[in-house]
């Protein structure tokens, strides 16, 4: 999507509130003719003679002097506003006529629909938010947990983007006096203090590494972690989902096969979004039906972050465990081993399947898989029982936390700041790289200027047309 400068001129309507039959709408405008428009249609006060802020009632007829509908006119003058344009929000009855009518007549007077995301980009184009706070206001609106909300409301306050700001600027100060020793290079002048600007990077490294390193919870508070459960028929999976969800949701029988398709529920835990998938029955099918579940189920592990293996510790052998998770378990894959019937064979433990090691994490090998292992992965349980559900939970909740990054620090939640942060802190590399093989100061300085790009990019200071056009154009046509 473009967006030209003579767009950006124009006035702008769309409706801001959900499509739908609602006790209210809301249609917005924005533009330097937006109040003026508004009033050539309104009956009430004269609202190019009201202060900012303030809210006005009337009515709005058509062309032919007819009513059609009360409202309430609330009155934002530039560049007090949302957008730092006049802004005109004009809250009307609910009904899908009305306001079509009201849309249509403000077209009719000047204005022109709004594109995607058109008022929040005028907004950052006029400085009221950086990219990054633009960025969260449809983090904020898509939000559907209190972890989620708090992620988004944190960036669009400023969230990371004023700390990556005032980095930049001391960086883009250091690259200023290695440039100004270029235009010296026959005089053989040091303007800038290469112990200085060393730790300045290192500083700069600290900090990118750490925001770097949260974006796995960033990402899972914003989009929730898909957790596939799986294993062997009559392991207790669909139990153990019933049992998370303390609900009975999935059917559960004692016949084998009994879940033939995926079922998919939703688990909050401590504001974090687990997307739960019970599976079929890991097995050589018995009929078509169970073979395209199996196939199914296998389609999901694949795909997801997270794998609860439950297995039977009464009938599921050490040497079946293992094989089951050598062909289940994939590279960057979190993974929790649940030993289910715990009540029917309290004496089993972890030492009788895999050898004891350190926490050492996943693997993304899977010849030497099973020997990492950790006891960290285990969880005794028993769903029918509810037995150690809270402890699973917790489990659950560890897994995508890391020593690094904890919920109350600067979290990363955008894939686009995640990827400019790896390729900035990559750009630093160069320089104490350059600084340290004592490389002349012109590739210092294009290195330095490499690394100033990749952060300007997240705020905005930055930025292209097509760039623009893709992080607008995803929003919803009235913001």
């Amino acid at each position: 999507m473009q967006y030209s400068t003579h767009d950006l001129n124009d006035t702008i309507v769309a409706l801001a509130t959900p499509t739908g039959i609602g006790a209210i709408g809301v249609i917005r405008l924005s533009g330097k003719e937006a109040i003026s428009i508004c009033n050539g249609v309104f009956k009430g006060k004269d609202l190019e003679k009201q202060e900012s802020h303030t809210i006005h009632f009337g009515t709005i007829r058509d062309r032919e002097d007819r009513i059609i509908d009360e409202v309430l006119v609330s009155l934002f003058v530039a560049p007090k506003s949302y957008t730092g344009e006049n802004v005109v929000e004009v809250s009307c009855h609910g009904s899908n006529y009305i306001i079509q009518q009201l849309i249509q007549l403000f077209v009719q007077e000047g204005a022109r629909m709004a594109q995607p995301g058109e008022f929040t980009l005028r907004a950052f184009l006029n400085g009221q938010m950086d990219l990054s706070q633009a960025e969260a206001v449809a983090d904020l609106i898509a939000s559907s947990s209190a972890s989620s909300h708090n992620l988004a409301m944190q960036q669009m306050r400023g969230g990371f983007s004023d700390e990556i700001q005032k980095l930049r600027q001391q960086l883009l100060d250091f690259a200023s006096l290695i440039e100004l020793e270029l235009d010296f290079s026959e005089e053989d002048v040091e303007f800038a203090d290469r112990t200085e600007l060393k730790n300045l990077v290192k500083k700069i490294q600290t900090y990118i590494h750490a925001l770097v390193q949260s974006f796995d919870l960033g990402n899972a508070i914003k989009h929730g972690i898909n957790t596939v459960i799986a294993g062997r028929p009559n392991a207790g999976k669909s139990t153990l989902l019933n049992a998370l969800l303390n609900e009975d949701r999935a059917i559960v029988s004692d016949i084998a096969g009994t879940t033939r398709d995926t079922i998919e529920e939703v688990l909050n835990i401590e504001g974090i979004q687990f997307r739960l998938i019970d599976t079929a029955g890991i097995r050589e099918a018995s009929d078509q039906i169970e073979a395209i579940g199996v196939e199914k189920t296998m389609e999901k592990i694949s795909q997801s972050a997270l794998l609860i293996y439950v297995f039977d510790v009464i009938q599921t052998q050490p040497e079946e465990v293992r094989q089951d998770l050598a062909k289940l378990v994939k590279p960057d894959m979190h993974l929790l081993v649940i030993a289910n019937k715990m009540d029917l064979n309290p004496h089993t433990k972890f030492e009788h399947y895999f050898e004891e090691t350190e926490d050492r994490g996943q693997t993304t090998d899977d010849s030497d898989f099973l020997s990492t292992v950790s006891k960290a992965q285990w969880v005794p349980i028993s769903a029918l029982e509810k037995m150690n559900i809270g402890f699973l939970k917790e489990k659950l909740y560890q897994s995508v936390l890391t020593e690094q990054v904890q919920v109350d620090s600067t979290i990363v939640s955008n894939a686009r700041h995640f990827e400019a942060l790896k390729k900035a802190s990559e750009s630093l590399d160069d320089v104490l790289h350059a600084m340290d093989s004592g490389i002349t100061s012109d590739f210092v300085a294009m290195d330095i200027r490499r690394s100033l790009a990749f952060l300007g990019e997240i705020t905005g200071e930055i930025s292209t047309d097509d760039l623009l056009g893709n992080i607008f154009g995803k929003f919803c046509i009235g913001k």
